[in-house]
């Protein structure tokens, strides 16, 4: 039997819907004489993908009503340098929360500066106390994606207790936390699969799957023949695929095969417009949070 008409989730939409709320909220708060969120970004080096995100970023800020600042390193910049900068932010009052754009340079220790960065101002979810109480259910910051698609799972209604979710990709910023969000009973509540690239039944576990959440890193991994009928599909995946048709020279393409996959899922994602916005989005969340001081006095 054929599933009811697919759904597709739209993540640009919802993450819009968001971030109206978060500036009505921010509104009310600078109203009654609060502080106005302050998020800051490091960004190293050129990439085009960073860069994009970046700017991302710093839009996102003006649509929620939040301060924002960028600073700007070379490629060359030194270790040293870099951790005197975020030891500048963790100390600045103003600033409520920072990320550290990454990929960075080879010449410096990504751990160590996630590391350096105050986890009350962890706004990115990456520093080893947001993750490890995030791994037994304390309140923190959750990684973006990951909280950015648990969102979309809630908006659209998805049912997720007692279903079985499986996750493709096994990396500490989402695979292995959205495995532990999936299962976790406040959460997801599911029962959960981690699949990668040295699982030897990984096409069987998906086809037994009733959500699977794509974040392997390899364009069109999941094909048709994978999924089952009605399950809902997240793709995270954004690899930049030559298309000499594009201004841009390429196009971000998903880990998900789209076009026949959609024909058998109750809902999906696209790629761009379904994850992507999402992440952003859960960081505007995170940042308010911060500036409420939520989590951390």
């Amino acid at each position: 039997m054929k599933p009811k008409e697919m759904i597709l989730i739209d993540g640009k939409a919802t993450a819009a819907a968001i971030k109206k709320e978060i500036a009505e909220e921010v509104k009310q708060i600078v109203e009654n004489g609060g502080k106005q969120p302050h998020l800051a970004a490091i960004l190293v080096g050129h990439d085009g993908g960073s860069e994009t995100y970046v700017k991302n970023k710093v839009l996102a800020c003006e649509a929620c009503g939040f301060k924002s600042s960028l600073i700007r390193y070379e490629e060359d910049v030194t270790e040293e340098e870099l951790l005197s900068k975020v030891a500048e932010l963790n100390a600045d009052a103003d600033i409520d929360g920072f990320i550290v754009q990454l990929p960075l340079p080879r010449h410096i220790d990504e751990q160590k500066v996630i590391m350096a960065i105050d986890y009350r101002k962890d706004v990115d979810g990456f520093h080893p106390i947001n993750v490890g109480r995030m791994a037994i259910g304390l309140p923190c910051f959750i990684s973006a994606t990951p909280l950015g698609i648990l969102t979309l799972l809630r908006r659209y209604g998805v049912e997720t207790s007692g279903k079985k979710c499986v996750v493709l990709g096994r990396s500490n910023i989402v695979g292995k936390p959205m495995a532990q969000l999936m299962m976790q009973k406040h959460y997801g509540d599911s029962t959960v699969t981690v699949c990668h690239s040295h699982s030897a039944t990984l096409k069987e576990e998906c086809r037994q799957a009733d959500i699977i959440i794509a974040a392997i890193g390899q364009p069109d991994f999941v094909t048709a023949d994978m999924v089952r009928e009605g399950a809902v599909v997240i793709d995270v995946g954004t690899t930049r695929v030559p298309d000499p048709s594009r201004k841009s020279g390429y196009r971000l393409n998903g880990d998900v095969k789209f076009d026949e996959v959609s024909v058998k899922a109750s809902m999906i994602t696209p790629v761009p417009g379904g994850v992507g916005p999402m992440t952003i989005c859960s960081l505007m969340k995170n940042t308010l949070a911060a500036a409420k001081k939520e989590y951390y006095q």
